[in-house]
């Protein structure tokens, strides 16, 4: 199901809701409910230019009092690299926050530049000096990706902690590596090296999979926070008897910090990101390795295309000045950002921290609904040795 469908679902469904009196809460009915049909056009390096549509909707399950805002996003979008993007990645609190859901459903016919693995690959293609025969730097892939990832939460007591358990799946299928450039150096593409090294087909691969959960929810609005925290630590495991081509286990850790720099101002304020993915046991099919631009929302590694880097272990950070551009009003804000990851590899033997990528950059925000603080962001962001890109999104970026 699209992502226009459940926001059409859940936009009827509180239709009569909405008519009752709001001084009433009943637990878990929808309440409060806002959809923006956003026409959309955006752009980044990986995609080029995007259009379609893009709603965004939130609402509330309970008292607003004790229970945060529901946020559901979701993308019907045709690129100039000929992709056909659905996705529909949502957070729902329950009554008085006691449980959190949380999914990311994605469908993807696209294509992507990839790079080689770890933090030192070029981006002009060439023989990678350490794997003779291997490209190295950019080569471009077509594929298909299903994902469908849902996590259920429940609240320990009346804290801000949440334990939870999930199941992801991850379906690349349709798997093709091309030069675009007529090149007549034959050498093996890096994708195709790397998964016949660890024994995964070159055409299609399956990653499926149990995580065990463990958040603290401390953030004011999550879709565009502005004071406390959130945190998430993620085990995944991946067993062949639930279809993973071959049994592993990762491990992710995200933490994110808002400090407010003024009392009178929250738009004022100081937010910092830090990142890791993790290969802690088997192996994982070259597209569902730790990569930049990966995280739920594709956010991460601004002055970088996605995939752009990748590997079995990756360390990324991230520190964003955000401010406001009017005197008296909230609409218009501004940013400037700074940002760095490094990747580790063990097929190609690079250490994690051995070379860090940072990026830099600027961006604009207009603010279109104040009560949830829907939020369009654009950002020009510059990496090292050329790269850069520009950024139309929804939304803060974390």
């Amino acid at each position: 199901m699209t992502r226009i469908a459940i926001c059409l679902i859940f936009f009827w469904a509180s239709l009569p809701l909405l008519a009752q009196d709001t001084a009433v809460y009943k637990p878990n009915q929808i309440r409060d409910f806002k959809l923006v049909p956003l026409p959309a056009i955006a752009s980044n390096p990986a995609n080029g230019w995007l259009f379609g549509i893009a709603p965004s909707a939130t609402w509330r399950m309970g008292s607003p009092e004790n229970t945060h805002l529901s946020n559901m996003v979701g993308n019907l979008l045709y690129t100039t690299k000929k992709q056909w993007l659905i996705s529909s990645r949502s957070t729902i609190f329950l009554a008085e926050d006691s449980w959190i859901l949380v999914g990311d459903w994605r469908f993807f016919i696209t294509s992507q530049p990839t790079f080689g693995l770890g933090s030192t690959t070029p981006n002009s293609p060439e023989e990678n000096p350490n794997q003779l025969g291997v490209w190295w730097g950019e080569q471009q892939m077509d594929y298909n990706w299903i994902r469908f990832y849902e996590t259920v939460l429940k609240r320990i007591s009346n804290s801000k902690f949440y334990l939870g358990v999930g199941y992801h799946l991850d379906v690349y299928s349709k798997i093709e590596n091309f030069m675009e450039d007529e090149i007549t150096q034959e050498l093996i593409f890096s994708s195709d090296f790397y998964n016949q090294t660890k024994e995964f087909s070159l055409d299609k691969n399956t990653v499926s999979g149990i995580t065990l959960n463990a958040v603290m929810e401390n953030r004011d609005i999550a879709v565009s926070p502005y004071e406390t925290n959130f945190a998430l630590v993620s085990y995944k495991i991946n067993p062949e008897f639930l279809g993973s081509n071959q049994s592993s286990s990762t491990l992710l850790v995200d933490y994110r910090h808002y400090f407010p720099l003024s009392e009178t101002r929250k738009r004022h304020l100081l937010a910092v990101w830090g990142y890791g993915n993790f290969l802690v046991s088997g192996d994982l099919p070259y597209m569902a390795l730790p990569s930049i631009g990966y995280d739920m929302f594709g956010r991460s590694g601004r002055g970088y295309a996605q995939g752009r880097f990748r590997g079995e272990n990756m360390v990324y950070s991230e520190a964003e000045y955000r401010f406001p551009l009017q005197k008296n009003k909230e609409t218009f804000g501004g940013t400037v950002f700074v940002n760095a990851a490094s990747f580790g590899s063990k097929l190609t033997g690079e250490n994690l921290f051995a070379k860090i990528n940072p990026g830099y950059g600027l961006g604009f925000r207009v603010i279109i609904n104040k009560e949830n603080r829907t939020t369009i962001s654009a950002d020009y962001g510059f990496g090292q040795k050329g790269n850069s890109g520009f950024y139309l999104n929804i939304n803060e970026s974390f």
